[in-house]
């Protein structure tokens, strides 16, 4: 039986914070070029996402994927971390 790729968004970031039980925040910069002068700017947003395991710390690099609600706030779920920190 194959294994099917997920089409579910993921996205790269910095923990931020590990403050809430199984929840982290995750910073994710991208790069966006201003429509008007061609400049690249930095944007930037928190996401929070679930980690079940409790075993990510402030200053990871993170992977998470998008998920179903599972609360108010939290849509993203911890995929991997990319790098320890």
């Amino acid at each position: 039986m194959q294994q099917q790729e997920s089409k579910k968004m993921e996205l790269t970031g910095e923990v931020v914070s590990t403050k809430m039980a199984k929840t982290i925040s995750v910073l994710v910069t991208r790069l966006v070029k201003h429509p008007k002068y061609g400049k690249f700017v930095k944007k930037s947003s928190v996401f929070k996402a679930h980690d079940e395991k409790q075993e990510c710390k402030v200053g990871e690099k993170v992977t998470i994927q998008e998920s179903r609600p599972l609360s108010k706030t939290k849509r993203w779920t911890l995929v991997k971390k990319v790098t320890l920190g």
